[in-house]
């Protein structure tokens, strides 16, 4: 259950005058254009911290990575080496190992036959522990996946995605490398694969609606509500500003018009709504927020949502939605790329609404953090040593 946030009615009535009941807030709507509101972007600098604190997970992940697409998954340490820019790597990776202790071990080998040995690199015991472990998670979650791929292909303007686009999202939504060829094909009553996996052309269609995954994550929500309180819940956003951020006026009495439009499903079909209109805008949103729950981080890169613009409907500037919607969503520019994050599955820079997926991030972290402590523990001894050699130096001097 998410923690109760500071609803846009108590934020806005609280900053700004009440209009009159004669004012009809779709007229009002109407004043301004969307594209011509304007929110100045501030930096959040606990979910920037968010962002931050996984760069070393992600770093190590890509690392991981390079050395299992490796035939035999194994490789030279000097052909790691070489690949260091493209792994966005700026250390040797020699300290680079000494700084993760824990993910691979060393040995010699030769690259041909008759040459001397050199330095070889292969994914540890521990590690191949979890990566075991990893596929026992991904077949516990395997409906969870399905109803995933199944709603990204449902939002979807022709219920068709590229298969190159879907597999290029992969690790946002917490997908198996191999979904395409293994995954997909158990459920012919969801999927269809156009063309053939690998090929340019090639495409995922949907085969069946599924009502049930046709709920997004706030239609579900309200429906909770509804049941606990005995009370109908209509379906809204969670809205709240981080502190000391504020609106200007007219930003406010729009906002607070505009959450009072009815929730429009990001399931719903949209193709007779105008695409400047308030209604595709609240859609827009709702498929943001959706995109954004459906991801293991509840955070998206903006270029990874920019690959999806047409078969999503998003216009040419839908990156405006995020700052124009501040309390929903926040746009970090962290590491000089713009990152979507859903505000409400955070507290500070903690993820409080996790995907059942990350457990295999976490079982990673702790190897990380296993091997940092042993590190640790490795140098405070080397300085131990080096203390008494020079407290035995000093005893040999005054003797």
């Amino acid at each position: 259950m998410l923690p109760k946030t500071r609803t846009i009615s108590s934020y806005l009535h609280n900053h700004t005058t009440i209009f009159t009941s004669h004012t009809n807030p779709e007229t009002h709507l109407q004043v301004r254009s969307i594209s011509s509101l304007k929110v100045v972007w501030r930096k959040d600098r606990k979910l920037d911290q968010a962002i931050e604190n996984d760069k070393q997970y992600k770093l190590c992940a890509r690392v991981v990575k390079e050395v299992l697409n490796e035939p035999g998954q194994a490789i030279p340490l000097r052909y790691l080496e070489k690949r260091r820019e493209r792994l966005r790597l700026n250390i040797k990776v020699k300290t680079f190992l000494s700084r993760n202790p824990g993910l691979f071990d060393i040995y010699y080998d030769r690259i041909k036959p008759k040459t001397e040995p050199v330095k070889f690199l292969r994914i540890s015991d521990r590690l191949q522990q979890i990566l075991e472990e990893r596929n026992g998670i991904v077949m516990e979650n395997e409906p969870l996946i399905v109803s995933k791929l199944c709603k990204l292909l449902m939002m979807s303007k022709d219920k068709v995605l590229s298969a190159d686009k879907l597999v290029h999202v992969k690790r946002e939504f917490g997908f198996p490398n191999d979904f395409m060829v293994n995954l997909v094909p158990k459920y012919p009553q969801y999927f269809r694969i156009l063309g053939f996996p690998g090929e340019e052309k090639s495409f995922l269609e949907l085969v069946s609606w599924n009502p049930e995954f046709a709920k997004s994550v706030i239609e579900r929500r309200a429906e909770e509500e509804s049941n606990l309180t005995g009370i109908r819940v209509r379906p809204n956003f969670y809205y709240k500003l981080p502190s000391g951020f504020f609106l200007k006026r007219e930003m406010r009495e729009w906002v607070r018009d505009w959450m009072e439009l009815d929730y429009i499903s990001p399931y719903e079909d949209v193709s007779q709504l105008d695409q400047a209109s308030q209604e595709m805008e609240k859609r827009t949103v709702g498929v943001f927020h959706e995109l954004l729950s459906l991801s293991i981080f509840k955070r998206i890169p903006v270029p990874i949502l920019g690959k999806f613009s047409d078969e999503y409907r998003f216009s040419n500037a839908f990156s405006n939605v995020f700052t124009r919607h501040s309390g929903i969503f926040y746009l970090s520019l962290k590491g000089g790329i713009k990152t979507a994050v859903l505000r409400e599955a955070y507290k500070d820079d903690e993820m409080i609404d996790c995907d059942p997926l990350l457990e295999i991030k976490d079982k990673f972290v702790e190897l990380l953090e296993e091997g940092w402590r042993e590190r640790k523990e490795q140098l405070q001894l080397q300085m131990e040593e080096v203390k008494k050699d020079k407290e035995r130096m000093a005893m040999g001097n005054k003797e």
